[in-house]
């Protein structure tokens, strides 16, 4: 009996920026297997009529020169669905080829597309558990792949349909190995509260560890060395958390003293700790939009006393109920600064 004859077209697009609601597509590359082998390729540049992201042509390269001489959406859309029909198709993150097509085929076709996704990103992961990357890269050095020109459409469509079948091949089997395991639910169910018993032992046997390290180092005791190689060493910061009400006369006597800049106030918090490393900046906005301005203003500070590595985190805390009543403070923007060194 003839086998059974499985097409599916393996893609990448490159565009303009990642919402697919308002940036295009600029590349599409598209490789069709045929029982995990390719039979033909089809690949095209396209002019989206819209600025290219200069954060998008950092990763692919296409700029506007490029492109300017390229089908533009309307043709281009219809060679991609010439190609790609209603085969299923499989492409790395899917979601993301898969919706730039499809609002494509909206735009100029007023009609969604239909066909089946596989998305090689979650296959990978369930294969690959333990691999903590599960981008292209990663596939393609699993299965040994190398191709030339990588994030650029057809380099990545073509890494992937020559790691593609292998992958899926697995999946396959792990797939219809997990399905066979149903009858024994139950068995495996007192076998996964075992191991869970396990972990919960053993992260508490490392923690009591790592509380013998602390008091080690604490009292100046020097990194340790195994025969390996390995190294244990120790680093701690400091952590501040402050209280409102312990910092309300700063507050106070700084208010009338702070340099105002459209809706940002500003003060630094005094003083020094015993390190005579600043502790923390505090700045108050009346408007959470001034959340990027305030962020930037904390990190002009910082960079003008000489301080290095800004903990990026904002905390927001809002003010006492009297403050906020007296219109005298919007809302407070705190960002910790405990892990500053002095240069």
């Amino acid at each position: 009996m003839a086998r059974k004859k499985i097409i599916e077209i393996v893609l990448d697009t490159e565009t303009t920026g990642l919402d697919y609601t308002r940036e295009k597509m600029v590349e599409f590359a598209g490789v069709k297997l045929v029982n995990g082998k390719i039979t033909d390729k089809f690949e095209t540049l396209i002019n989206p009529e819209q600025h290219i992201r200069k954060s998008s042509i950092a990763v692919h390269g296409i700029t506007q020169e490029m492109v300017e001489d390229a089908p533009k959406e309307p043709e281009a859309i219809k060679m991609i669905l010439d190609f790609i029909q209603d085969y299923p198709i499989v492409a790395h993150n899917a979601i993301f080829d898969y919706s730039f097509i499809n609002e494509a085929s909206k735009r100029v076709f007023d009609k969604e597309i239909k066909n089946q996704r596989t998305d090689t990103q979650m296959m990978f992961k369930e294969v690959y558990p333990e691999i903590e990357s599960c981008g292209l890269d990663s596939v393609m050095e699993k299965f040994n792949v190398s191709v030339e020109g990588r994030h650029r459409a057809m380099a990545d469509a073509m890494g992937l349909a020559l790691a593609y079948p292998a992958l899926k091949k697995l999946y396959e089997k792990k797939y219809d190995w997990q399905f066979k395991q149903i009858d024994n639910v139950e068995y495996l169910f007192e076998r996964y509260l075992r191991i869970q018993q396990a972990i919960s032992t053993m992260q508490a046997e490392i923690q009591d560890l790592k509380s013998i390290f602390r008091i080690y180092f604490e009292n100046g005791g020097k990194d340790i060395h195994s025969p390996s190689g390995e190294i244990l060493t120790y680093q701690s910061k400091q952590g501040f958390g402050y209280d409102f009400m312990q910092i309300k006369d700063i507050l106070d006597d700084k208010r009338n003293t702070m340099e105002k800049d459209d809706h940002v106030y500003g003060f630094r918090k005094e003083p020094l700790n015993e390190n005579g490393v600043i502790q923390c900046y505090m700045f108050w906005a009346s408007d959470i939009t001034n959340q990027v301005e305030v962020f930037n203003e904390i990190k002009n500070l910082a960079e003008t006393d000489g301080l290095t590595g800004l903990h990026n985190r904002i905390y927001l805390e809002k003010i006492v109920d009297a403050e906020i009543a007296a219109g005298n403070i919007g809302t407070l923007f705190m960002t910790d600064l405990d892990n500053f060194k002095s240069v």
